[in-house]
């Protein structure tokens, strides 16, 4: 079976950086100026009478601020062996990448944590997180568990969201901003289905003048109501594209309340 990616980068070098360069919405003569080459040079490349060198697209691919994954569907379809791993979470070789994240997660209990991979499918959890998967529907819970079909499914954490619409916002903002970074067409399918739940639509949700510092996520709990703010961390400098693509997402009390709440 032949996958978008693979589509991807079946395609001419030259088709993938026009590509690359329209997704961006720049001209030739933005990325050749910032690139340090010239704007002929460059539309050589994009046509395919010129051939490009390794170092050339990985320079072309640096200014387009294309991802691992795509530096590597570059490298690729120019017949140059890709320039970062690709090892599964599950590999030997990844035992310290899975034992740093399970100390991070476990050092986070009692407040949630999870691990996302680029599809924001849920790869570790700790304890913590059982609080958004109570009284979810068993068919959002089974693998691969997505975080953002799970907070915003009629049947997962959306009724207990007590400022959903202004948090669905947030969420679908960053995965748009995810679709527009990588062209994933899976993403893109998320990004529609999560649009098309019940009360998905309307208008976009004023900012509260609450005196918050960010957007908090507010859940009903038991009877209670938690208030937590998100972190989000990545691995530095990764080498590997799987590494790369994880995030570690940390929830923290908003409020003396809700810290009283999950310590208790």
């Amino acid at each position: 079976m032949t996958t978008a990616t693979d589509r991807r980068v079946q395609r001419p070098v030259g088709e993938l950086m026009r590509h690359w360069r329209e997704q961006r919405g720049l001209s030739q003569l933005v990325l050749a100026t910032r690139a340090e080459i010239s704007t002929r040079h460059l539309s050589f490349l994009e046509t395919g009478r010129s051939a490009p060198s390794r170092d050339m697209l990985l320079r072309l691919a640096e200014q387009l601020e294309l991802p691992h994954r795509e530096q590597n569907h570059l490298l690729l379809a120019a017949g140059f062996a890709p320039a970062y791993g690709d090892s599964p979470l599950d590999a030997e070789e990844m035992a310290p990448v899975r034992d740093t994240l399970r100390q991070i997660l476990a050092g986070h209990d009692p407040l949630p944590a999870l691990v996302v991979d680029r599809g924001w499918n849920i790869v570790e959890h700790n304890r913590g997180f059982e609080v958004f998967t109570e009284g979810a529907a068993p068919h959002l819970l089974r693998g691969p568990m997505n975080a953002l079909r799970l907070a915003l499914h009629p049947e997962g954490m959306a009724p207990r969201i007590l400022n959903l619409a202004e948090w669905r916002a947030h969420l679908l903002t960053r995965l748009q901003r995810r679709v527009a970074l990588t062209a994933e067409p899976r993403l893109s399918e998320l990004h529609r289905e999560l649009t098309a739940y019940p009360g998905a639509g309307g208008p976009e949700p004023e900012v509260p003048d609450t005196g918050d510092l960010m957007v908090p996520l507010r859940i009903g709990h038991r009877g209670e109501e938690l208030a937590l703010f998100c972190t989000i961390a990545t691995f530095g400098m990764p080498l590997d594209i799987t590494v790369a693509e994880l995030a570690i997402e940390t929830f923290f009390p908003a409020d003396a309340a809700t810290a009283a709440l999950l310590r208790r």
